[in-house]
This record gives structure tokens, sequence and C-alpha cells, in this order.
């Protein structure tokens, strides 16, 4: 746009006013800093210029003034130091503050907001190389001698109208020129995209992006994967079709100033009340069981599963070491388990609740999908860098679903991001590493689609250990049958189809993960709904309160960001001997658990323990933390869950059964008895191990039953065997560390017998034969 000289000095005198009054701090911070931009906040033109219109005209309107405003501040910055600029250079001119409604993201920026000064929020996700172009070309000419200069415009400048981008070749006379390359001026200039974060991005729709240009010291602002807000001007540009200037136009987005925003622009803010809520809830005994009950309250069950994604978003210390050694914070998550058992409900409430996470699935993402990808540029042909999934969620959560079914060479892609978290790119002639500081939680079926209990973990997961030893926790889901649980989850499952809040939606589990949240106070507990908790419990019984969804993300988001518990001696000491325990253990047992235990796993209770810390708001990190981990680990690799209420129920079970054998009736001769009582049991999946036992009761667990046809099993099998004497069966089962109990003889054949009414194996003169 050509502004007639009489405006441009008079503005450019308002202008030098202006900063005289204001800005000779930051113009003589800019000298000594040695930099090229001032920035100027927005607030400070509105009240310097509030009884002219001039303040509403430079938002409205910046082309008009940006000219003025540079040369304004050129002249300043000369007037404190002569030398500091060379011939030809100027200060330039960026804006920051308050923007008010022009605060937009892509998704809002329209035709309205065409030639005024924007604030567009978003995540970067292309950067194109950084390239010169010419600002003015100086051309010689041998034949007469002269010199000749031409200065180049486009729709990016302020000054003067668009000039023509053709290179002269020959002077009014027709004499041949010939460019010297040396005395042309260039300026840097980079093009990025940015698109709508993906929190807030709206469902169902594909997220906007708009094109943004950098110049001179705003390129390499940023890279992909950084939350940036840009102010600048947004012009269109028109579109060629075939030669001729059609109606629809290209938007870009010409940067004057590009801040970068922390993961945490989206915040909640706390009010005191809050505050005095979260102290009260960490104070609690029960604050673990009551953050993991209020986390997908529509979910029956999976207490421990919650438990760890609570540590999960919780998460532990990232360190960086003086001597270059990244220690990662981020925990990372894996659920295997038979079909319909809530696998891929746990991931969307992850969603929910997470400030940033990103959903994918196996199939639909490809190994640069997931990290970062090199694309080449539709204008300029060029290649320029793209970040992934795992790229943008820096600092966040990314959720894969059916993590079996990905390709290897895409799973091979993410065993870089799981342990350094970095994405290294080095092909077609780029060598970037990008941040991916994210928790992984990946959700699969077993190789055979459902659980097959007479194989060991590792061959039903179907992994390979590389991978597996990334994921701090493996939870194995395995859908039980038995009368009692699957009565109580479709009472559940019921209650929660027949149950609408006020707004008539449909479900407990709060607001969708999309759009924003309401500033202010927030109940803490959601309040009794008898559609929605049932009917009221029996007398000693309490009703278990769950928190609101808001008040749950408030706390995690405060214990996370505010807390930074250090490890100490007695919690060093205790995950030390857990960790050599686990260990032998492992060397110990063939059947192993569902974890490879290696240097990492120590890592992983110090990030489990620092997590449960600041979950208590506690700035130690103290044995009990490390109890309160080695539990979750301990559930995690051996399956076993072993509180304080299972151990009451196993001595009453103890006491009921001595009492049994004191009475005629439960003399242990009976086999019948015993048959019929191993049947019985059997039928019981949450029945725990048995303690260590010199005669045999009459009755076997059922983890027993399931850990004996295991390991019988797969001695069969390896060495190919079709008959066995019972002798030998008794010093396998009792050799393959099957645990501290061992298994009696009569045991071992009320075992034998119930195989053989299953048709499984024949008894006969001592030995077993395989049917």
């Amino acid at each position: 746009m050509d502004v007639p000289e009489e405006t441009r000095l008079r503005h450019k005198r308002d202008f030098i006013q202006f900063l005289e009054n204001i800005y000779m701090d930051e113009i003589k911070a800019l000298v000594q800093n040695k930099r090229h931009r001032l920035i100027v906040n927005i607030s400070d033109i509105h009240t310097h210029f509030r009884e002219s219109e001039s303040s509403s005209r430079i938002l409205k309107n910046p082309i008009e003034y940006m000219q003025s405003f540079c040369d304004a501040a050129t002249e300043a910055t000369r007037n404190i130091d002569p030398k500091y600029l060379k011939e030809g250079e100027q200060v330039l001119v960026g804006f920051e503050g308050h923007f008010v409604s022009r605060r937009v993201t892509p998704r809002e920026l329209l035709s309205e907001f065409i030639g005024s000064l924007v604030c567009v929020e978003g995540i970067v996700t292309k950067c194109s190389l950084v390239r010169p172009k010419v600002v003015k070309s100086v051309h010689f000419c041998p034949s007469t001698g002269e010199f000749t200069n031409r200065e180049y415009r486009d729709i990016t400048s302020h000054a003067g109208l668009p000039t023509g981008s053709v290179y002269p070749t020959r002077d009014d006379n027709g004499n041949l020129l010939v460019t010297e390359y040396g005395l042309c001026k260039y300026k840097d200039h980079q093009t990025l995209s940015i698109q709508e974060v993906p929190e807030n991005a709206a469902p169902g729709q594909l997220p906007r992006s708009v094109d943004v240009i950098a110049e001179d010291d705003l390129v390499d602002s940023c890279k992909p994967g950084d939350r940036v807000a840009i102010v600048g001007i947004y012009k269109a540009l028109p579109g060629k079709s075939k030669g001729s200037v059609n109606g629809v136009f290209r938007t870009i987005l010409i940067a004057n100033n590009i801040s970068l925003l922390n993961k945490e622009a989206n915040a909640p803010i706390y009010t005191p009340r809050d505050l005095q809520e979260i102290k009260k809830i960490a104070a609690r005994d029960d604050a673990f069981d009551l953050l993991s009950r209020s986390l997908a309250p529509s979910i029956y069950g999976h207490a421990w599963i919650k438990k760890a994604v609570i540590l999960l978003m919780l998460g532990g210390m990232e360190k960086n070491l003086k001597n270059g050694t990244h220690l990662r914070g981020d925990i990372n998550m894996m659920m295997v388990g038979d079909p319909s058992v809530a696998k891929s409900q746990l991931l969307r409430a992850i969603m929910n609740i997470a400030p940033l996470a990103i959903s994918t699935t196996g199939r639909g993402s490809s190994g640069v999908g997931l990290t970062a990808a090199v694309t080449s540029d539709q204008e300029t042909g060029e290649r320029r860098l793209e970040a992934g999934a795992m790229v943008l969620a820096d600092k966040g959560i990314v959720c894969i679903d059916e993590f079996d079914k990905m390709n290897d060479q895409d799973r091979v892609a993410i065993h870089e991001v799981m342990e350094q978290q970095t994405v290294t790119i080095a092909k077609a002639g780029i060598h970037a590493s990008l941040n991916a500081r994210c928790s992984v939680v990946a959700a699969a079926n077993p190789i055979y689609g459902t659980y097959d209990r007479s194989l060991t973990p590792t061959k039903n997961i179907g992994l390979p250990d590389s991978l597996l030893s990334r994921f701090d926790l493996l939870f194995i889901v395995l859908d039980q049958m038995d009368a009692g649980i699957d009565s109580m989850i479709s009472e559940h499952v019921l209650r929660m189809h027949r149950y609408q809040n006020d707004r008539g939606e449909a479900g407990p589990d709060g607001n969708l993960p999309y759009g924003r949240e309401e500033d202010g106070e927030s109940e803490v507990f959601v309040k009794y709904n008898r559609m929605l908790h049932g009917k009221k419990k029996k007398r000693g019984q309490t009703n278990e309160k769950t928190l609101t969804i808001k008040f749950l993300k408030k706390y995690i988001h405060y214990a996370k960001h505010r807390i930074q518990p250090e490890l100490t001696d007695e919690a060093s000491e205790r995950i030390a001997e857990a960790y050599a325990d686990l260990r032998n253990a492992g060397s110990d047992t063939k059947t192993g658990g569902t974890l490879p235990i290696t240097a990492r796993t120590l890592e992983t209770i110090i990030r489990l323990a620092t997590a449960h810390a600041k979950l208590k708001l506690s700035r130690k990190v103290t044995k009990v933390d490390a109890e309160a981990a080695l539990k979750l680990m301990n559930f995690a690799i051996y399956h076993q869950e072993l509180t304080e209420m299972d151990e009451r129920e196993q001595e009453e079970r103890q006491r009921e059964q001595s009492e049994q054998e004191r009475t005629p009736s439960g003399n242990r001769g009976n086999q019948e008895n015993v048959s019929a009582n191993v049947e019985s049991e059997a039928a019981d999946p949450m029945d725990v191990d048995e303690p260590p036992s010199e005669q045999f009761s009459g009755t076997v667990s059922a983890a027993r039953i399931e850990t004996f046809e295991r390991v019988f099993g797969q001695h069969m099998r390896t060495n190919r065997l079709d008959d066995i004497s019972i002798a030998d069966i008794e010093t396998v089962v009792n050799n393959n560390g099957v645990g501290a109990s061992r298994y009696s003889a009569d045991e071992i054949m009320a075992l034998l017998e119930k195989l053989q009414d299953d048709n499984k194996v024949m008894i006969s003169d001592g030995k077993v034969h395989i049917i």
C-alpha cells in the first residue's frame, strides 16, 4: 500500500514522541543486546493515542502505520547510538499484549480480519528451510562502466507497491548488464504452518491451519511441535487459475512477533477454596484410592489399572545431568487382554482428563506419522520437516489403541521416543532432533485374539523384549467368568445407560474433551444420585464418593507442576532392596512375569514412587511411597494382589478348613470329596495363592491349579513326552519355581484326577498318559 509522504511524516512524528516518552529504556537495551527488533505493547499504544483514533486504526489498518513506526524506531535508535546501525539498516517493530477479540485460532481467522493486525495461537506443524530473498540488486555495465540499482518489494513489504521479480539483463540503451552479487542485499525468509491445538479442535472436523511468513530475525525462532502465539498482519494473495486471476484468494499471515507458549497456556485457574480442598484431599489416607475411583467411574473394577493411570498422569521427575544424560520422567503403560474389558474406554478417559493427549490407532498410523516426516513443499518443491503425533504431544500423553495391529517397522520407530524422548531425523539432507517428551499408553489384544492361560505371558503378548522393557507397567486384563462379578458388572452398566444428567447427557464422566473450561470454583465431589450410584449401602458400608472431572483435572495439574519431590535415603534403600529381590525372583522362576526385569525396572520404581509423593503433595519421596509403588509393580509383573483384606480372608478360610479337618467328614482320605472340592474351587477366579502347607487340606486354589497345569503342560511339550511317572511330576512342578509353597503328593494326585475327569490325561500303573 502506497501511503502519501505527508501522512507518513505526520505518523513518524507521533511515533517518535511516543517512543521518547515510554520506550527509551527498551531502545537502550536493544542497542546493548545488539538486536534489531523493538517489541511494543499494544496497551501502551491505546493509552498514548487515547484522544485520537490512531489506536484503533493501527489495529484495523496496520499497513498504513508500519513503515512510519519502523522509521521512528530507527531514528530514535540513531539518536542514542549513531554508529549502531549501518547505512540502509533499520529497526523493525513487533507487537505484543492483550489483543482481546483479535486473539484467535486458525479456525477463527475469517475474511473480516484481512488487512488487520491479529494474534494467532496454534502449534507449529511445518517449517521450511531458511532462504535468502533479494531486497536490492546491483548491476554493472561493462560497456559504459556504470552501476545500476534496482529494489524489489513483494506482498510482505510495508513500503510502496509490490514490484516485479525479474532481474534486468540490459540497460535502457540495450547494453548488457552483469549482476554484482557481492553488492546485492538480501534478507532471510522462512514459511511456517501453524495448526490449531489438538485439545481445542472441534470433534469430527479436520484441524485448520494457516501459513505464516517469517523474515529477518524471526526465522528459526520456533520448530515443529512448539506452541506459539504469532502477531502479524493477515493478508490475502490472489490465486491464479490457468493464467487468469479468479475470485478465490489464498491468505497468509506476515509475522512481526513470535512468542513461544509453554504447554500450560491453558492451565486452570485455582481459587483459594480449590487450594484448600486440594491440600485437604492430599492429607487423607485414602487419597490414592479416591483419585483412582474418580477416574472413569463409568468403568467397573480395574482398580489397580486406574491407580497406574493416575500415577502416569502425574509422572516422575525429568532429569538432565551435566554430562548430557537425560533421565525420563514420563511413565509408559500397556494393557493386554481379552476383548470387551474396557481397554479402549480407559484410553478415552485419559483423553478426557489429561491436559494434552493425542489419540491414534495401530492401523491408522505409520511410523513417520507418529514421529516426523520429511515432505516436499507444493509451491517451492523444497524439503520441509513435518511433526508427527508424538512430537505434537510433547509433555503430554499419546494413546495408541490396537497396538498389536501395527507393522513391525512402524513399531520400531517409537523405540527412540519411549526411552530417549527425542525424534532424530537424518534423511533427504535434513538432520534434526525434535523433542517428544510424552507418555505412551498402549492397548493391545493377545497374539491369538484372546488370552491363552496355558501359555506364559510373554508368548501371549508376542512383542519383543526390547519394546516391552520400555514400558514401565504392563497389565494383563482378563475376562473372568464369575456369576457374582458378572451380575455386578451388568447392574453397573445398566445404571450407566439409564442415567442422564441435568443437561440430558448420558454417562457420569463429565464433559467432552473439547471446548474450553470455565474458570472459577468447581464442585469437589459428585452429588449422590440413586440412578448413578445405586441404592444406599447396608449398615456398616459407606457410599464411596468420587471427585468431579473438573476438580480432578485441577488436582492432577497442581500436583504435577507445583511439587518436585526428592528421594530420601530410606526410600532409596527400600527401592534398591526390592529391585534385587525382583531380579532374583525373575531368574528363579521359569514361568516369568509380564515384563523382563532390567535396569529400566529400577527407574520405573523410582518414577512411580516420585509420582505417589506428588499425589500426596510431599516434597520428599519416603518409604511409604516406595511401598505403594512396589505394590503396583507386583500386580503389574505377577498379576497378583495381596492386600490386607485378601490376607484376612485367607486366614478365615484356613480357620474354617482346620475346623473341618477336626470333624470325621473332613477326613482327607475321602477322595471323591477331594475332587468335588477341587472343581468347586476352580470356579472362583478371584482366589489367591495358598500359603505353604505340609498337609493337604482337601481344597486347591484356582491359582495353584492354573500354575500346575501350565508347568506340567510346558514340561511335556518341551520334552515331547507322551507319558510320565507321578514321582517325576512331583519333581518337575516343585523344582520349576512355582513359588515358596510346594505341592504335596496328595495334592498332585487330586489335580491329576481332575485332569483325568476332564479327559486330558489317563492315570495307569503309577504313570500319567497324555490323551
